[in-house]
């Protein structure tokens, strides 16, 4: 008798981000390779979830969340983005927004299906479909712009494309995508019969004056949108796992059904903690969040600039690509531990988000850290010079 793992199991390894972070902890570094964003947690998320442990939210919810945060979200939306949602009907709180992606690929798409997927591409999205035996099927985003044609998605269609995945502002390229180019992929996934799933989690970090538009409030859109977000990163609250989709009803059930099979439900009284927030923090809240990465992404990229590093400049998100050739080694993952090694700063390799070679000149920084942090990693980065 010999006992197998699952089919499953080689295809879902631990993903480059992670092992960077350990290679950056073996060295004592400084990890700006995971998307962790060490800021202070708003005082009123911190003070709300407390309050909420000690009155006994402490027990499950309902499978699609508390009636509060659901609440608020639907509130949150409307204010800055326009979009009109019953809360008991269109919200579904789930563990992160990618619990939120893996219980809609669950609930929607079956084994054998194909996804429209850009690249640079956030490995999550990835391995969560290739796990569950959905393709993946690439359109390479051009630089410097990352732009795209209509034509580039037509020649990736086929019969059994279902869906296409759409990250706005973008992680790693930090594009946000404008709303002629939503407009043309609106109108693409209506001509093919797809479903539109997007991740929205940066959707407060965008700059120079540029809006994030989601694309579930374009003409026609609203049923075949699946909107996922989360508060992790805008709350800098990456480990209380608070995200969730928004969508039509008829799908909503079926998501939450399959996030309560996986997961049962968010934790309960840190639900209560990102409510408080969503109510009591307002505009100007997050437009600091905004205008503190932006002078943190311009201070970074001109550091990058310096030591040779020629960074593409994110329009959204808090990630910046940057050119590595210049470094040693044959491959991005050679280039990224020569860095790591020479200066203590880790990076993610290009590799990590690309399916073909494009990936091998760049490397992903993380510049979501507190200011003493960022500081100490330009002046590693200076040993380049």
């Amino acid at each position: 008798m010999s006992l197998k793992v699952s089919k499953r199991r080689p295809l879902v390894a631990q993903s480059e981000i992670r092992n960077m972070t350990l290679e950056c902890a073996r060295v004592s570094g400084v990890n700006l390779a995971q998307g962790v964003c060490d800021l202070p947690v708003p005082a009123p998320v911190i003070e709300g979830a407390e309050q909420a442990m000690r009155a006994g939210t402490n027990i499950y919810t309902r499978f699609d969340g508390l009636p509060r945060l659901r609440g608020a979200i639907a509130v949150k939306q409307r204010r800055f983005t326009g979009m009109d949602l019953d809360p008991d009907n269109q919200v579904v709180v789930s563990c992160g927004a990618t619990g939120a992606f893996y219980a809609a690929c669950l609930a929607l798409l079956d084994e054998g299906d194909e996804v429209l997927v850009f690249e640079p591409y956030y490995g999550y999205h990835i391995v969560t479909m290739v796990s569950l035996g959905i393709k993946p099927v690439y359109v390479t985003l051009e630089p410097p712009e990352w732009g795209f044609a209509a034509e580039d998605l037509e020649r990736a269609v086929t019969k059994r494309t279902r869906a296409i995945v759409l990250n706005t502002p973008s992680n790693p390229a930090g594009k946000v995508f404008d709303r002629k180019e939503l407009e043309l992929i609106a109108d693409f996934a209506e001509s093919h019969d797809l479903f539109v799933f997007t991740d929205e989690i940066y959707e407060h970090f965008v700059f120079d004056g540029k809006q994030h538009v989601a694309p579930a409030t374009l003409p026609g859109m609203a049923r075949r949108t699946i909107t996922i977000s989360g508060l992790s990163k805008v709350f800098a609250i990456t480990g209380w796992r608070l995200g969730y989709a928004l969508c039509d009803p008829e799908w909503a059930l079926a998501i939450g059904h399959f996030s309560d099979l996986v997961y049962v439900c968010a934790p309960a009284p840190l639900q209560i903690g990102a409510a408080k927030g969503l109510e009591e923090l307002g505009p100007d809240y997050y437009q600091g969040v905004s205008d503190d990465h932006q002078m943190k992404r311009d201070r970074f990229c001109d550091v990058l600039r310096a030591v040779g590093l020629t960074p593409h400049v994110p329009a959204g998100a808090y990630y910046t690509l940057a050119d590595v050739t210049s470094l040693p080694g044959a491959t991005a993952k050679e280039r990224a531990l020569y860095l790591l090694e020479k200066t203590g700063v880790a990076c993610v390799p290009g590799s990590a988000f690309y399916s073909g070679p494009v990936g091998e000149s760049l490397a992903r920084f993380c510049f979501a850290k507190e200011t003493d942090v960022l500081e100490d990693a330009m002046r590693r980065l200076g040993r380049l010079a």
